[in-house]
């Protein structure tokens, strides 16, 4: 990946709804030549896809916690257990396996406190291993959606 590789990336991960010839321009290509090198850069996987970034409030989810995960084993078949099923659970919007402890961060989504608790009592608390769950309440969001530095 050269230097040209990342000005398409910082400008499509800024506006993702370019058209070849704005995102050309922008980085100072033609438009062939633009369009080749992005081509290669998704099927390297470089770029993984395209999203619309939602405002979570707009779909109700005015509400959000980091839930932190301990689980009571580390087999192999506990771990494997817990990722697929917390990959089940639509309000968990990120999951990251840690080192250290705790053993996993969760970011979730939920309309209120109230409908946390019930996903927190329902879903989460009942995922294979947990031995303990502790989470903190997101009181505003500073840094969110961030493009990826160069």
């Amino acid at each position: 990946m050269d230097a040209m590789d990342r000005k398409i990336l910082t400008e499509l991960q800024m506006d993702g709804r370019l058209t070849i010839t704005e995102l050309a321009a922008r980085v100072k290509l033609s438009v062939s030549p633009c369009h080749r090198r992005l081509r290669d850069l998704e099927r390297s996987g470089a770029i993984r896809g395209y999203r619309a970034v939602v405002d979570p409030s707009a779909l109700g989810l005015d509400f959000e916690a980091l839930v932190f995960v301990t689980l009571g084993w580390e087999d192999r078949d506990t771990v494997a257990s817990f990722e697929e099923a917390v990959a089940a659970v639509p309000h968990v919007l990120q999951a990251q396996r840690l080192f250290g402890d705790p053993d996993y961060l969760l970011r979730v989504a939920a309309a209120d406190l109230t409908a946390f608790q019930q996903l927190y009592d329902q879903q989460l608390a009942r995922l294979p291993g947990v031995q303990r769950l502790n989470s903190t309440l997101v009181m505003k969001n500073v840094v969110a959606n961030r493009p990826l530095p160069d």
